[in-house]
């Protein structure tokens, strides 16, 4: 049962600092609580209420650091991620990206690898690196979690080949196994130090089927952007996907030889600019050698900075080749898309599949696919 002292100590906190003469809070705790409340949520009064609580002999208000530790050690670790999220979304304190001390004590979770990634061309030096360090800590707890998911799906019991651990020169991936160890390469020396090898399985592939993944880069689609590059990871690790990875806005950048590293994908990626999706897909298409084990999957809103007429023309030629081709408007958890409907009818009409997945769904349909 709440007590009436901690009812009145709610509205209190509820309707704010301005409150303070008629229902005083004398807990220390709630004191903190309020200031920092206030010093995000202040910002919805207007200038004459501003004016009216400012001056005095009152505290200082905390700095952007203080008040994310206050908040961390204040609130449930659920609670202080909504705080974190309001401060970045609702009133743009980018301060909390400016300063690597302060970047290192934020939540690493999805909502601020969205705000790394939106800001990130805003940031340099020691800032970077740790941005990058939450990119990867993110990332990697989405493909642990997306992985299991694809293992589970259809799409994961096909897959029969998996890597090995193994380790004989037999086994050794050696291309990968270089292109993975790069960063260690010793200038001085000129020797490439193998900090870890990899391995394939025993069974070569043999006609694996080609996925390639064409990524738009509009702002709008960025926990898209996101889920594509770590299922690209995860495909490229299934020896029965031969997979390609580009994104595009009006240009088109292959990330095929990254596609093993979405953390070198994601800060690859330079949000907003115009969009030319009939561009990238003519660009997919050229990469299209055996057209009946191939499956095209655009990533995008649908909404095209050219003309419609190029876009379906392409499509057309894509479908008319024997190739699959995917039209996902969103890939996320959510699966909640925002796109133009009349480009999606259009190419629903005309043999593609539309529509929004979540990853384990994606791997459920690719598996359908690849049975028939």
């Amino acid at each position: 049962m709440i007590t009436q002292g901690a009812a009145l100590n709610r509205w209190r906190l509820i309707l704010g600092k301005n409150a303070d003469g008629q229902l005083p809070l004398e807990q220390d705790r709630l004191v903190r609580v309020d200031e920092a409340l206030d010093f995000l949520y202040g910002r919805e009064q207007g200038e004459d209420v501003k004016r009216d609580s400012q001056g005095g002999g009152g505290a200082s208000r905390p700095t952007v650091a203080r008040w994310l530790s206050e908040v961390r050690s204040l609130f449930p670790q659920e609670t202080a991620e909504i705080l974190q999220r309001h401060a970045l979304d609702r009133y743009q304190l980018t301060e909390l990206l400016a300063d690597r001390e302060v970047l290192e004590r934020m939540e690493p979770n999805q909502a601020l690898l969205e705000t790394v990634l939106s800001l990130k061309h805003l940031m340099k030096g020691p800032v970077l690196d740790t941005a990058r360090r939450i990119v990867k800590r993110v990332t990697e707890q989405l493909t642990e979690k997306m992985r299991s998911e694809v293992q589970r799906s259809a799409l994961g019991k096909l897959d029969r080949n998996r890597r090995s651990n193994l380790r004989s020169a037999r086994n050794l991936d050696m291309q990968r196994t270089i292109r993975k160890n790069l960063s260690h390469y010793d200038r001085e020396n000129h020797r490439l130090l193998l900090e870890q090898l990899y391995f394939n399985g025993r069974v070569r592939r043999y006609n694996p089927w080609r996925v390639i993944l064409a990524v738009d880069e509009s702002g709008s689609m960025l926990s898209s952007i996101i889920h594509s590059a770590v299922m690209a990871g995860i495909f490229a690790s299934l020896p029965l996907l031969d997979t390609r990875l580009v994104i595009f806005d009006t240009a088109v950048v292959d990330l095929s030889g990254r596609v093993e590293d979405p953390v070198e994908t994601l800060m690859s990626v330079q949000l907003g600019g115009g969009t030319d999706i009939a561009g990238a897909l003519r660009y997919c298409e050229s990469l299209i050698s055996m057209p009946h084990r191939t499956l095209v999957v655009l990533i995008s809103d649908l909404c095209e900075g050219n003309t419609r007429q190029n876009l379906y023309g392409v499509c057309h030629d894509i479908l008319e080749s024997g190739a699959k081709l995917v039209a996902l408007t969103a890939l996320d958890e959510n699966a909640a898309p925002a796109y133009d409907r009349t480009t999606a009818e259009k190419l629903a009409d005309m043999g593609a599949w539309v529509g929004a997945m979540t990853p384990a769904r994606l791997a459920d349909f690719m598996a359908d696919v690849m049975r028939e």
